[in-house]
């Protein structure tokens, strides 16, 4: 009976490694980042320094769960930062001309994403567009409709709650914005390792067709997915407008290559099958951190595009030859 137990509790250690393995790499590299940081500016290792780190990458936070199980599937979205935009402008259009509580302009932004979303699903699953393609056209469609609706004019206005939601500090700590972030993420997290519909997600970006085989819905996972994303995307959208306290149509613009590459930096494979959402976090943290530190040594806006570019290949890079090994 003893010999069951420890039996048991050296599986469970090892599943628990398993998940932990794909993350260890970025972890040593935000690390070893921090450490480089507090080294080179002394403005960096401070309580505020860190806490505007964390209201700068909520918004990345966001969209970067989403994109993980875009990701996790074999999939990839292209059309978040679009969608991003498209869930501002209607709410923002709702709320200051359409005169609605900004409440209720909020949903439908966030209705307007998940229909984008499902739109994408289909176009993947039933038309068998190519995902890339059709989140590309997405992207276009999605940044097209948000111009149309104030005729590429921002909207600025809002209520001073909806402002103060990324403004104030709760205990002196976290905007309700970071909090938001936060619940995403832990929610995230608990659905791939406590639900079998996350395990799902890895049966299906593992082998699609065996995962058929084995009585999944592959088509029904996919759009699921993807209306999560946009519905996630849609989200970032309500956190950015509350930080800028307006909305324009040309918000979100390069979103999505950000948050693939937060995805693919914290050990998600591009190939799907393989990854997770503590990874995912990892690698916003090293984008925000990265992005923050660079803004401290006052390095051009330009070489920080060409840095993180290098980082996104080290990274990839780094994760091809893990596998291989494996």
């Amino acid at each position: 009976m003893v010999a069951l137990d420890i039996k048991e509790q050296k599986l469970s250690s090892g599943r628990w490694l398993g998940k932990l393995k794909g993350a260890t790499g970025p972890l040593v590299g935000l690390l070893a980042l921090c450490v480089f940081l507090s080294f080179s500016t002394d403005a960096f290792l401070s309580v505020r320094n860190g806490l505007n780190i964390l209201d700068q990458i909520t918004v990345l936070g966001i969209m970067a769960v989403g994109m993980t199980f875009v990701i996790l599937i074999g999939g990839i979205d292209l059309s978040v930062g679009s969608v991003l935009a498209l869930a501002m402008m209607v709410m923002g259009w709702s709320a200051n001309v359409a005169g609605l509580p900004l409440a209720v302009g909020i949903v439908f932004g966030l209705v307007a994403a998940a229909m984008s979303g499902l739109i994408v699903g289909v176009l993947v699953t039933q038309f068998r567009v190519p995902a890339f393609i059709a989140t590309l056209a997405m992207m276009s469609a999605a940044r097209g409709v948000a111009n149309m609706i104030t005729d590429g004019q921002q909207i600025v206005g809002f209520p001073d709650w909806f402002m103060m939601l990324a403004i104030d500090r709760h205990f002196g700590i976290l905007t309700a914005t970071v909090f938001l972030m936060l619940v995403v993420v832990l929610v995230a997290w608990l659905f791939l390792h406590f639900r079998s519909e996350g395990r799902m997600l890895y049966a299906v970006g593992g082998n699609p067709e065996v995962a058929r085989l084995a009585g999944i819905n592959a088509r029904l996972v996919t759009i699921g997915v993807y209306v999560v994303s946009a519905v996630l995307a849609g989200l970032a959208g309500i956190v950015l407008a509350a930080r800028l306290d307006s909305v324009q149509p040309s918000s979100g613009f390069g979103y999505e290559l950000d948050t693939i590459a937060a995805v693919v930096i914290g050990g998600t494979s591009l190939s799907g099958g393989a990854g997770g959402i503590g990874g995912t976090l990892i690698g916003v943290l090293i984008i925000g951190v990265l992005r923050n530190g660079l803004n401290l040594l006052n390095v051009s806006p330009f070489l920080q595009q060409v840095i993180i570019g290098i980082v996104i290949v080290l990274a990839v890079g780094a994760e091809t030859i893990r596998r291989r090994r494996i």
